[in-house]
């Protein structure tokens, strides 16, 4: 298994109300999973703890064989907020993690090149980020992320401030990217439709007891439309147990 988490619970000091309580989850090497659920279940908090953000008050999170205490660099962590450095162009970010972990020259350069062309941008090497569209900026802020070849990636709604279309193509994009990498994927994210379309796995945390309430394995086949009746099925379902917890 790549990512294990073990009876985890959570809450906050002074609370008497867990955000998280007994989770177990086991995500295999090269799965996607998708954590949806309404605001306030838990859903970004699950995610720091996998990237070592935050310590869980009960349990243990296993990645790849070794328990997490601290980030590390076999976990990389996209959020919504793509975090580029508006000093340095589109080049320069995405090689900053390698820079940072001491990656040679030519190495950090060939790898910086090889990602931004994977994510449409070889040509905006030299670009600013006040220069790039909100989309193009998490397209630099992707390529970032693989560029550091983690064995596993944490995104964290990476999308939700996009527009439609901005959004459905980044989500195109990220498919591709992770059948051709094999990447193991824990994705946040509060659209049911995206979750049905990136996922092999749908997991539905629930606000009201901060356990787990659903898992929905989604084996319709890739590459994937909204449109299919296979997929809007799937989608109502999951829609359904997210306003159950409304209710």
């Amino acid at each position: 298994m790549s990512i294990i988490l073990n009876d985890i619970s959570v809450k906050y000091e002074n609370s008497p109300e867990y955000i998280l309580r007994d989770v177990n989850i086991e995500i295999n090497e090269g799965e996607f999973v998708c954590i949806v659920g309404q605001s306030g279940c838990g859903k970004s908090t699950l995610l720091k703890l996998v990237a070592g953000l935050q310590k869980p008050c009960h349990g243990n999170i296993v990645c790849n064989g070794k328990i997490v205490k601290t980030p590390g660099s076999d976990r990389v962590v996209m959020f919504q907020e793509h975090g580029l450095y508006p000093w340095l162009n589109v080049f320069d970010n995405v090689e900053f993690g390698m820079k940072m972990n001491n990656v040679p020259k030519e190495e950090r350069e060939e790898k910086a090149m090889y990602y931004l062309s994977m994510v449409g941008l070889d040509d905006y090497k030299e670009y600013y980020i006040h220069q790039l569209s909100g989309g193009m900026r998490q397209r630099v802020a992707l390529a970032r992320a693989l560029a550091m070849e983690s064995d596993i990636l944490l995104m964290d709604e990476p999308f939700s401030a996009l527009d439609k279309q901005t959004s459905n193509r980044l989500r195109e994009e990220l498919q591709n990217i992770c059948l051709r990498t094999g990447k193991t994927v824990l994705f946040v994210t509060h659209s049911v439709e995206e979750a049905v379309y990136l996922a092999d796995r749908v997991i539905v945390l629930s606000s009201s007891t901060g356990e787990i309430d659903s898992e929905i394995e989604i084996e319709l086949p890739r590459p994937r439309t909204v449109y299919s009746s296979e997929f809007v099925d799937l989608r109502h379902k999951i829609l359904d147990l997210v306003k159950g917890e409304i209710a």
